[in-house]
C-alpha cells in the first residue's frame, strides 16, 4: 500500500516577540476596540512619556537615554496590560481604550516599585522598612525592562515571603509578643513559628525565654508526652498564612528525633548543635536566667550541704569532692581513715572542689569559700599525703581538727 499523507491539518506555534502592548494595540485596531482618536492620544502621550522617564533614570537630553527610555516605557506599558489583563488581548485592548497610554505605565512603575519595597528575606533583622525612596531608583531601571514572567516569579517569591512574615508577627502577638519586639530581637520568622508551634503543643500561652523553653522540650520529652505530640496550626490562623505554617510545621515534625532525645541536653542541641544555632526562638532575659540558675544552684548547694554552714561541714564537702568520694559533711572515723587511704593511693585534687564552689556556691560566698579552702589544702595536703603517717595518727588529727568526724 502506496504512503500517502496525512490529511489532518498541521500546525507551528510561531513565536512572536513582539512587546504585549504592540500586540494589543494591533488586536484592538483590528477589532475596533480602539479608534482613530485614541491611537492620536496614545502617539502623543509616548514621546512625552520617553523625555519624563529618560530625565527620572539620567537624562532627557541623551540619545541613548532617550532609546532606553522608549524600550522602558513600552515595557512598563505591556507589563501593566498584560499582568491586568491576564494575557488575553481583548481585555488588554479595553483597557488601553479606558485608560490614557501614561497611566499604564505609571500603573505599571507603581507595581514595580510595590515589588522592590517587599520584603526578600524572612529575618526580622534583614529588611528595610518605610516605602519607596530615592536610593531604590538604580532597582527600578534594572526591573523597568523585566519580562512578565521575571515579574511574576519575584512577586511569588517575596509574597510566600512575606506570608511567612505575616505569620510570625500573627502567632507571636498570640503569644504576646509585638512586631516591634521581633524586630528587636533580629530573628528569623520561621523560628518564631516552630516555637510557637511548639508552645502550642506544650499549652504556653506566652512566648518562652530560654528558662521556660527548655522546661518545654523537657516536657515534650516526658514519656507521657512523646507518643502524643500533636503539631496542629492554630485554629484561628488567617488562610493567607496557612501554606506558609504548614511548610514550617512539616520541618518541625523533620526536627522531632532529636528535640525528643534526652542524651542532648537543649543547650547542647539549640546553641551548640550548627543546624539548630538560630532555629527556634526564645526572648532574651538575662535576669531570667540568672534567677533560675541561682535557684537552680540554691537547690543543688541546699542539697549538698544539707543546710550546713559551718566552716567544718563545708571543709568536710569540698575534701570528699576533691577526694572523687560521696559527698558528705560529717564523716565517722572510719569512713575519715578510708578516706586519707585514697588520698595517699590517688592523690588529692584541690582544682576540683574549687570548680565545685565555683559552680555550685552562692555568688555572694564563693570567695570566702574559695580562700578557706586554699587554706586548708596548704596547711593539710602533705600530711593526708605523707606515707610516713602509717597509722593515720596525724592525717585523722587534721580531719578531727578542720572538718566533722565523729567517733561513731
Amino acid at each position: 500500500m502506496p504512503h500517502t499523507a496525512s490529511s489532518a491539518p498541521s500546525s507551528i506555534a510561531v513565536f512572536d516577540g513582539r512587546p504585549f502592548f504592540e500586540k494589543a494595540l494591533k488586536f484592538g485596531v483590528q477589532h475596533s476596540i480602539l479608534d482613530q482618536a485614541k491611537l492620536e492620544a496614545i502617539q502623543t502621550d509616548a514621546p512625552k512619556g520617553m523625555v519624563q522617564i529618560a530625565r527620572y533614570f539620567g537624562s532627557e537630553f541623551l540619545r541613548p537615554e532617550l532609546e532606553k527610555a522608549k524600550d522602558r516605557i513600552v515595557n512598563l506599558v505591556s507589563l501593566n496590560l498584560e499582568i491586568s489583563s491576564g494575557g488575553d488581548l481583548r481585555k488588554a485592548a479595553e483597557v488601553l481604550r479606558d485608560h490614557s497610554f501614561m497611566s499604564r505605565s505609571k500603573a505599571a512603575s507603581d507595581m514595580l516599585k510595590a515589588l522592590i519595597v517587599m520584603p526578600q528575606n524572612s529575618h526580622f533583622g534583614m529588611n528595610e522598612h518605610g516605602g519607596f525612596t530615592d536610593k531604590h531608583i538604580p532597582l527600578l531601571a534594572k526591573w523597568s525592562l523585566c519580562s512578565v514572567t521575571d515579574y511574576q516569579a519575584e512577586l511569588a517569591k517575596r509574597q510566600q515571603v512575606a506570608h511567612v512574615m505575616g505569620a510570625a508577627v500573627w502567632m507571636a502577638d498570640a503569644l504576646d509578643l509585638h512586631a516591634d519586639e521581633l524586630e528587636e530581637a533580629g530573628c528569623d520568622a520561621e523560628a518564631v513559628i516552630r516555637t510557637a508551634l511548639l508552645a502550642l503543643a506544650t499549652k504556653q500561652t506566652q512566648m518562652p525565654d530560654w528558662v521556660t523553653f527548655q522546661k518545654m522540650v523537657a516536657s515534650l520529652r516526658k514519656p507521657s508526652s512523646a507518643k502524643v505530640i500533636q503539631l496542629v496550626l492554630p485554629k484561628k490562623l488567617p488562610a493567607e498564612f496557612k501554606a506558609a505554617v504548614e511548610a514550617v510545621r512539616q520541618s518541625v515534625e523533620a526536627d522531632l528525633p532529636k528535640i525528643l532525645d534526652a542524651k542532648l541536653t537543649p543547650q547542647k542541641l539549640f546553641n551548640q548543635t550548627p543546624a539548630f544555632v538560630g532555629r527556634y526562638f526564645w526572648l532574651e532575659d538575662g535576669l531570667s536566667e540568672v534567677d533560675h540558675f541561682d535557684r537552680e544552684t540554691s537547690a543543688a548547694w541546699e542539697k549538698a550541704t544539707g543546710g550546713h554552714s559551718d566552716d567544718s561541714s563545708l571543709l568536710t564537702l569540698f575534701l570528699c569532692i576533691a577526694v572523687g568520694s560521696p559527698a558528705k559533711t560529717l564523716l565517722t572515723e572510719k569512713t575519715a581513715a578510708t578516706l586519707i587511704r585514697k588520698i595517699r593511693k590517688s592523690g588529692l585534687q584541690p582544682a576540683v572542689a574549687s570548680q565545685y564552689i565555683a559552680d555550685n556556691a552562692p555568688a555572694q560566698h564563693q570567695g570566702d569559700y574559695l580562700r578557706m579552702w586554699q587554706a586548708f589544702v596548704e596547711d593539710a595536703q602533705a600530711t593526708l599525703e605523707s606515707d610516713r603517717d602509717y597509722k593515720l595518727h596525724d592525717a585523722l588529727a587534721v580531719l578531727r581538727r578542720d572538718c566533722n568526724v565523729t567517733a561513731s
